[in-house]
């Protein structure tokens, strides 16, 4: 109680909050996350029942604004242990009446989709089958984990005794067997059956490009092959899908990440490794329009790297008006939550996607669905320091720009994002407070990152989002629209997570109260001196 009376005190003093956001739905997201850091959702045993029950149907109440949806039945985790119970299949957006209803309206008949569901569960790791969380403009963008490979076809107790310990990155070297031995001469048909049902679900929902971040070809343990992924299937069973090889680095990286004080900036990953054996390998009708000189991948540091792979799979999507994309990692429960949030967010900014939801409540959406009930290990993660959950809503400063946008040249639509809830006024005085580089420290947790100058306000065709030159002016641009969108989420994320779960500096902070990194944002929303953070 004393815990909860603390983050009531320190979410009323968010500026948001003060500019008229309502508490309840503030506390609402904080009381998320502390469940959440303490807690592995698991459909076969839900606990707490009442406030996990209660989180399944917030979600569905969201979903609801929007969309008319089925629901994918999983009532005891009987298709997949870490899945939602209920998982939702939006048919079509609800908001606009009967013309868009009749436009949008999906053709899936949801008791075949369940059929497909059942049969193809053993494809893919861990159960963890091709299931839909995006509808944008009338097209699915999916989520999954990555194939099944031999060890786990073969025997899930062995494969659950492999897979113990609750990383789906973190793996021993072993010499790879082939997979299709004389040993194993039964594998091609049982592949042919598993891997045929696996495509027909994603042919019925009209999936055709496949997105897969692992950073290697199969993954190996003990000398099998556990899993496999679609790029590397022998019998080129998936030739019809458009594949597409951008490998990411794990959630064991983020460990680096938190260890630099939450410092993405200048943070590569080491392509050297033995097990990192998976080129990037892009279409060229998609690597020859984004402007972007892909074969620097392994430059990149973290920021360009995940901003690159967004600009990707926006372009992607809106590149074919009939068909859908699946994204996917290993487990597909660290990276491919990642950007299927960054796309949630980005395509809410534009008003493409949740028109009628408010900063907190696309915030509490994506924490609770995307990543609550799809089975992150929140409390693992948070022991071990790897802190990709905090990164993916931290990384909203670095997608403001319009270069993001995925409908900067049509007049958007549906927007009922109230002025109100998050001013203008609101990030011009946060901007105030927030000066310095955006590679410093304190200035990685800013809530406001972008330092322009100049005479006049400049157009959104001529606004950097990634200039790292300090600014003294306290001159104050006009914002986006989607720049205020993606900051109210931002700031509401970080000061509900400042006052649950908290950030360590990996180097003390000269006040011996706060960390380093949370100073500045302690300062923007007078928390300054709260022990409760660290």
């Amino acid at each position: 109680e004393a815990a909860a009376a603390g983050r009531r005190a320190m979410l009323a003093a968010s500026p948001s909050a003060a500019s008229g956001l309502s508490f309840r739905r503030s506390e609402e997201i904080a009381d998320l996350i502390d469940l959440f850091s303490k807690t592995q959702y698991r459909a076969k045993e839900v606990t707490p029942r009442v406030r996990v029950e209660a989180i399944e149907k917030r979600c569905l109440e969201l979903f609801a604004r929007d969309y008319k949806y089925s629901i994918i039945q999983n009532s005891s985790g009987d298709v997949c242990g870490h899945y939602p119970r209920q998982i939702v299949f939006l048919e079509y957006e609800s908001t606009d009446g009967d013309r868009d209803r009749d436009r949008y309206e999906s053709t899936v008949q949801i008791s075949k989709l369940q059929d497909l569901v059942n049969r193809s569960k053993l494809a893919r790791c861990r159960g963890r089958f091709v299931c839909p969380v995006i509808l944008y403009n009338g097209k699915h963008i999916c989520r999954s984990a990555t194939l099944a490979g031999w060890g786990e076809l073969y025997g899930r107790t062995g494969y659950n005794y492999i897979f113990s310990g609750g990383s789906d990155d973190t793996w021993a070297d072993s010499e790879e067997f082939p997979e299709d031995s004389e040993v194993r001469n039964g594998d091609s048909q049982l592949f042919d059956k598993v891997r045929g049902h696996d495509i027909k679900l994603l042919r019925y929902l009209s999936v055709r490009y496949i997105c897969d971040l692992m950073v290697e070809n199969k993954k190996v343990k003990f000398g099998l092959n556990v899993t496999s992924s679609e790029k590397v299937d022998k019998a080129q069973r998936y030739a019809d899908f458009t594949l597409l090889s951008v490998p990411y680095p794990g959630c064991e990286f983020f460990k680096d990440y938190k260890d630099r004080d939450y410092t993405a900036e200048g943070l590569v990953f080491n392509w050297n490794q033995d097990h990192v054996d998976a080129p990037l390998t892009i279409p060229p009708c998609f690597s020859q329009n984004l402007n972007i000189d892909w074969t620097q991948y392994q430059s990149w540091d973290l920021v360009e790297q995940t901003q690159n792979y967004l600009k990707l799979l926006l372009h992607i999507i809106n590149s074919d008006d009939n068909s859908g994309l699946l994204v996917h990692c290993i487990s597909g429960w660290d990276r491919t939550p990642l950007f299927v949030s960054l796309l949630r967010f980005s395509l809410w900014a534009d008003g493409a996607v949740h028109a009628s939801l408010e900063p907190a409540e696309i915030l509490y959406l994506t924490i609770a669905y995307d990543w609550f009930l799809f089975g992150h290990l929140l409390p693992d993660r948070l022991s071990k320091g790897e802190e990709i959950f905090f990164f993916c809503f931290n990384f909203l400063k670095h997608i403001v720009s319009e270069k993001f946008s995925a409908v900067r040249k049509q007049r958007r639509k549906n927007s009922q994002f109230r002025d109100g809830e998050f001013t203008v006024e609101d990030l011009c005085q946060l901007r105030s407070r927030d000066r310095g580089s955006v590679t410093s420290l304190s200035s990685d947790f800013s809530l406001i990152t972008e330092e322009m100058g100049g005479a006049s306000a400049p157009t959104a065709d001529t606004l950097d989002p990634f200039s790292s030159q300090p600014q003294t002016s306290n001159w104050c641009p006009l914002p986006t629209e989607r720049q205020v969108r993606l900051e109210a989420v931002r700031e509401l994320f970080l000061a509900a997570y400042s006052s649950t779960v908290g950030l360590k500096s990996s180097t003390p902070s000269p006040s011996g109260a706060i960390s380093g990194l949370l100073e500045q944002f302690a300062r923007g929303v007078g928390l300054r001196g709260t022990n409760a953070i660290v």
